[in-house]
């Protein structure tokens, strides 16, 4: 019997007049044969007798043996773990005081006491002696193998093989949620578990505090340069809470570009009555909303239509969507305008195609807003009288995009959402 190394590729002949190629790719093994391409599995769950004849039936057994079989429909849905969830910095909030940690491009890992959760509450099967010396309490990190290896990390930790792949990965800890107090005595208990319990997989992640803006873009630039993701900040003295909050902010590196004003979409929550996004459109025919970065005066008296204003966002989407806009300010300088034109070459400011959905009762005060532009389906959802978090899914065509947002709004009607009009 013959093992791949990883990465290693050998044919076998088969009953075809071409022989099949087998690969074994960060440990997931895989055939050309129709036998295994035409499984309604998993690629790192899928066998054949190829692989069988090549690896030997123990070896492919052990490799499956520990992945778990579909859950029956009666079976529990997996229940996601209590875990602090980012919000987006807007580039507005003052950052002095907050503390600095790269933002690791890994799989984020809930320490239960026991074993590792993703986010979605499914286990992770890591190996015990990856585990070792890890505490009965819980927390939250990172399953990170370093920057720009984020495929590899998923492929280790989804083979479920508990193989010595593993070795290459640590559990990056930022926090300790079980523990009481603010942020820094809950990073000093994990500071103090990684000191006393000495887990050889396990890092307790590094934090700096911030000085201020400057520091702040300074830090950014350096784990940029080396190939990182980001920073995330931390508001000193935060309480660990569950879902998104504003304690825990994502930043990454924000550009500056102009557009023009092409249309006034109205307010909803706490800005109804007034301005809630300025519909605007750069100079390459790309249009979205911008709806945050706005003051009240300038909710209350807007940028007139036909106005250039400048806005601040973090990257452009696939299809060219600035992501997370921030209203900068007024352009009464540009040297140059263009005039901003529909589809059917008239001058007119255009009326958005954004369908905004409510569901108000009990607890909940939410609302989820949907649009389609081009092959993009962007949707926007948060507690009404905020600006919300902004989701960007790009489809292969315009097509595909409508009948995406119309499945979205069916599951949001089937909840209860109604649509305000």
């Amino acid at each position: 019997m013959h093992d791949l190394m990883d990465g290693e590729t050998m044919q076998i002949q088969g009953s075809a007049s071409k022989p099949y190629t087998i690969k074994n790719v960060s440990g997931v093994y895989s055939c050309s044969c129709p036998a295994w391409r035409n499984q309604s599995l998993p690629i790192d769950q899928r066998t054949c007798k190829h692989l069988r004849l090549v690896r030997g039936d123990d070896a492919e057994t052990a490799r499956l043996g520990n992945v778990l079989a579909p859950a029956p429909r009666s079976a529990p849905r997996a229940v996601a773990p209590p875990l602090l969830l980012a919000e987006a910095w807007d580039g507005d909030a003052d950052p002095t005081g907050y503390w600095m940690s790269e933002k690791l491009d890994g799989i984020r890992a809930y320490w239960d006491g026991t074993h590792f959760q993703t986010r979605n509450g499914n286990r992770i099967f890591a190996p015990d002696w990856f585990t070792a010396g890890l505490p009965l309490v819980p927390l939250d990190g990172e399953l990170w193998l370093g920057r720009k290896q984020f495929q590899r990390t998923v492929s280790i930790v989804r083979r479920q093989d508990q193989s010595d792949l593993w070795r290459a990965i640590r559990f990056c800890i930022f926090d300790a949620p079980g523990e009481e107090g603010g942020f820094e005595s809950r990073l000093n208990v994990v500071r103090l578990i990684i000191e006393m319990n000495e887990p050889p997989y396990a890092v307790a992640h590094p934090h700096t505090r911030c000085d201020g803006a400057e520091h702040l873009s300074a830090e950014l630039d350096r784990i940029l340069d080396m190939g990182g993701e980001g920073l995330m900040l931390r508001r000193p003295r935060s309480a660990y809470v569950f879902g998104r909050s504003d304690s825990l902010l994502k930043v990454k590196k924000f550009h500056d570009a102009e557009a023009v004003v092409v249309g006034h979409e109205p307010g909803r929550g706490r800005h109804r009555g007034r301005l809630g996004a300025l519909l605007v459109e750069m100079s390459d025919g790309t249009r979205f909303a911008v709806g945050t970065g706005l003051t009240d005066a300038q909710r209350g008296l807007p940028p007139a239509i036909g106005s250039t204003v400048t806005f601040r966002y973090q990257e452009l989407s696939d299809g060219g969507v600035p992501r997370f806009p921030s209203f900068v300010g007024v352009r009464t300088d540009a040297a140059f305008t263009f005039t901003p034109t529909n589809e059917g070459g008239s001058s007119m400011p255009v009326v958005s195609s954004k369908r905004r959905f409510e569901f108000v009762g009990g607890t909940s005060d939410k609302f989820w807003e949907v649009d389609v532009a081009g092959n993009e389906v962007v949707v926007r959802f948060g507690r009404n009288g905020t600006d919300g978090q902004t989701v960007v899914k790009t489809l292969p065509d315009d097509q595909a995009a409508r009948r995406h947002a119309d499945k979205l709004v069916r599951e949001k009607v089937g909840k209860g959402y109604v649509e305000i009009t």
